[in-house]
This record gives C-alpha cells, structure tokens and sequence, in this order.
C-alpha cells in the first residue's frame, strides 16, 4: 500500500488524514462496507502504481452507478494526486462527446459501455494538472464544463463550515446524503465527514419506499422513532423537500429531529417554506455553487424558524460583495451582481485558470440587508426586459407558488418584435379542478400589469434534474406540446 498522505495541503483537520488513520477508523460510514471500501481504494491506488513509479499522473475519468466504487476511485485518484473528472452516469451521447473531448481522459473507471464516438488519442497530463479535481457543472450555453478544485480548496469549504456552525471549537461535522455524489452537493458531505472525523450515511434513492428492502443500519437509522438524525445535517433540494413534506406525520416528525437541514440548489418558494416552518423543520437556507464547493452563505436554522427566509451570513472562508453595472461596491438593500472571492474558490474551468487575484463574478444578483445576511433575488441570464421594464422571474415565480394553485413553475422571456420580450409561464397544477383564469386573476392582484404573462402552458410536469433544476431544453421541447393552454 501507498504510504503517501492525504493531499491536505494547508488544511488541519481534527485527526491525521493519512490511509493508515483510515484504516483504523471503524464503521464512520453508513449504507457502505467501510473495510470493503478500503481495500478497493487500496486497489484502485495499486492500478495507478505504475504510471506513479514513472511521474505520470493520468487523467481519470470517474463515471460509477455503485458509490462505494465512486468514493473509492475518487480517494485513489487524490491520494495518488491524478486528476480526477467526476462523471454522470445518465449522461447522453451528445454529453458524451462533450466530455470525452474535452477531459481527454487516459483512464476511464466505471462505464462498461460508451457510445462510439471518435476521440483522439489520450496526450500527456500537463503537470498544472496534477492534484486537480474537476466537477462538471452547466454554463450558460447548456455547455458541460468542469471546475478545476483542488483537495485545498475542497478543504477551505469543509474548514468555513465547520466554523459557521461550531465556532473557534469545531465539532465532527455528521452528513446524511441523499444527494448524488458526483454533484458538489453530495460530494461535499462525504468531505465534511471525512476531514472532521464525523459519520457519513448515504441514503440510497429508493430509502422512503419499501422495496428493495434497506440494510439493517439505514433502516433504523430511518425508523421513525429514531433519535439518531439529532446530531446530523441533512442536505437537500427544494424538490426533495417537497416529497418528503408529502409524507406521513412520523416521518414529518422523524424529519425535525435533524440538527441541519441544508437546503440549495435552487430556490425554494415561500409555501414550501412555510409548510417546513409549521413543522418545525430547522432549514438552513443556502447560497454556493459548484466553482465554491458548495455553500459561501448560510441561514441559521433558528433564525429560519423565527421566518427568515435569506440566504443568512457569508461563510468565514468567503467574501461577496454586490457590485454595480460598473463594478463598483453598492451600500446595503441596494440590488446588484454578486462577486464571490473565497478559499474554497475553484481554480478555473479546465483546462484554462483563472488569474491569481481572480474574483468571481457570479449570474446572480441580490443584496445584503442592514445585518450583513445575504438575500439572492434573481439571475442575470434570466433576466426579461418587456418594454424598457427589467423583470426577474424568479418574483413571479415565487408569487405563482404562492397562490397555492401550482406545484411548479416557469417563467422565461421570448421575443417579441414590438416589447422586445414577452413573458412566458409554465404551470403544474396543484389540483385536478385547476382554473387557469382563476389563477390569473390572483396573480393580476399581486403583480404589476407588466409583470403578468401574456403566453401560458399548463403542463403535467416540468423536467428537473437530480439537484431540481429545470432543464431549458427538455421543458421547451414539452411546451411545443403542452397539454393544454390559455
């Protein structure tokens, strides 16, 4: 076995992070075998061994449906400081062919069978590339990229959360997932658990169900009289939050013993936040993204239950700051572009890095209020202009959800030839006895006249993805043959 140590650079972790110490912790993880998870991330090492005896590092592709082989090859990868890309196994072939060009990867682990797709032959890693690890995320474009983070700055993230919710005296940070693991949002949990000496459970998909059958310890771990979930957080999607509040009451119940219950990637709209709020459920509203390893704000969950619904303060590892259109610092409650610097901050997007002194300047726009908590109220790219009127949709989305009538929603501009763009919204109805005129008289009560759409698309679902964003191809393609409209 490798001797060398966990690549911390100059993170300190509460216990040495070496494999000989991961050796001797013991059943610190639940819903996987932790011995059988040693020996293949000692055996994963062993495959790199001989591209290591002669200072290669290759480009590794980590595309694994079993994630106690994902969790395993990731580990080898770092240790072995490879650079590792972290693969969707429901990619399709054009995303496969985005991904195989671009990562040009020496080394594929997982996929038994790719699409036949004409790549060139793997070229050398560049010795920039050495230690990086690389976590796709979605541009603007629709493109795949993939953000360039290293185990340093995977490390600052763990380091300025630990510190946000425990202070000058960190405390083992505890994750419950049931968030993929090649997202930053799911990779992020087994990080925390593993570089503060906590407990890691991943929750499999089918855990709320009753077939297949859970292993013993998830399944107690899910009885509803279980106290286990008092010392865990707990991360989720708004859309995930929203199944679980359609469960029984025990379950409702089982689900406000957690500490934390971290909730981002996406917005959640103000119903779901007040049904979470009537059960006592101490959400921690969140602010990240991919390229910042996850969160750089957090609401405090006592301040959720007394009806905060911001994004809280920024993490001590980050600084934001809300710019102008010229890029210069606004005064507080005035709205502008969110600028992130932070440790946690990823290098670049691969294969190009960003300038040392680089400050992210981020889709979103949003404002601190008077107490430093940050409040995100929209995204530039999706900002509509109607008219010389600037209109963030996510407002009337939150207003739509609000009504009570709708279970989901979109809203979009298009062109248009005389305002420049229209407003287009999507609806689920909430209720097989649904009115759409009903639904717009409320909004008409709510909304300025130029806020209110003027195309509508009553749809049986919108297309989300694991993490519960909307995908814009897919719910177009629906809306050329929506169910009904008005």
């Amino acid at each position: 076995m490798n001797n060398k140590s966990f690549p911390r650079d100059s993170f300190k972790p509460t216990s040495a992070c070496s494999p000989q110490v991961l050796w001797q912790r013991q059943d610190w993880m639940m819903g996987l075998n932790n011995q059988i998870w040693l020996e293949r991330t000692g055996q994963r090492q062993l495959e790199l061994q001989h591209w290591i005896d002669r200072e290669q590092y290759p480009r590794i592709l980590l595309v694994q449906t079993d994630p106690l082989e994902f969790l395993a090859g990731f580990m080898a990868a770092c240790l072995c400081d490879c650079p590792v890309f972290l693969g969707n196994p429901h990619w399709q072939r054009s995303e496969w062919q985005q991904v195989l060009h671009l990562a040009n990867p020496q080394i594929i682990w997982g996929v038994s069978q790719l699409p036949k797709i004409d790549i060139p032959e793997p070229t050398p890693t560049q010795p920039k590339e050495k230690g990086w690890i690389l976590i796709p995320t979605g541009g603007s474009s629709g493109q795949i990229r993939f953000a360039i983070h290293t185990w340093s700055t995977l490390a600052a993230s763990v380091k300025g959360c630990q510190r946000h919710f425990f202070g000058n005296q960190p405390d083992a940070i505890h994750s419950c997932c049931w968030l993929p693991l090649y997202h930053v949002s799911g990779l992020m949990q087994f990080m925390r658990s593993l570089l503060t000496d906590g407990q890691f459970i991943l929750l499999p998909k089918h855990c709320f169900s009753t077939h297949p059958p859970l292993v013993p310890d998830i399944a107690a771990f899910l009885d509803s009289e279980s106290k286990q979930p008092q010392q865990y957080f707990l991360s989720l999607v708004p859309t995930q939050l929203q199944r679980l509040l359609q469960q029984s009451d025990a379950r409702l119940q089982w689900l406000a013993r957690f500490r934390t219950i971290l909730v981002g990637g996406a917005p959640a709209w103000p119903s779901l936040l007040k049904t979470a709020r009537q059960h006592q459920l101490r959400l921690a509203l969140t602010y990240g993204m991919t390229e910042t390893a996850s969160q750089v704000a957090t609401l405090d969950p006592n301040q959720f239950l007394l009806g905060a619904i911001h994004n809280g303060p920024v993490l001590p590892h980050a600084q934001i700051t809300i710019r102008d259109d010229q890029l210069k610092p606004v005064t507080a409650n005035t709205i502008g572009q969110v600028v992130i610097q932070s440790d946690s901050l990823c290098k670049g997007y691969y294969p190009q890095r960003f300038a040392s002194s680089h400050q992210f300047l981020t889709d979103d726009i949003g404002y601190f209020n008077d107490y430093e908590e940050l409040h995100i109220v929209g995204r530039l790219s999706r900002k509509i202009i109607s008219g010389g009127e600037n209109i963030f949709p996510e407002e009337i989305e939150s207003v739509l959800l609000g009504t009570g009538m709708v279970k989901d929603v979109m809203v979009f501009g298009e062109p248009h030839p005389d305002w420049g763009q229209s407003i287009t919204a999507l609806v689920v109805p909430l209720s097989p006895h649904f009115s759409l005129p009903a639904l717009k008289s409320m909004l008409a009560n709510q909304l300025s006249a130029f806020k209110q759409p003027q195309q509508w698309h009553v749809l049986p679902e919108l297309p989300r993805n694991p993490q519960g964003k909307i995908d814009p191809a897919q719910t177009r393609t629906a809306v050329q043959f929506p169910q009904s409209e008005g």
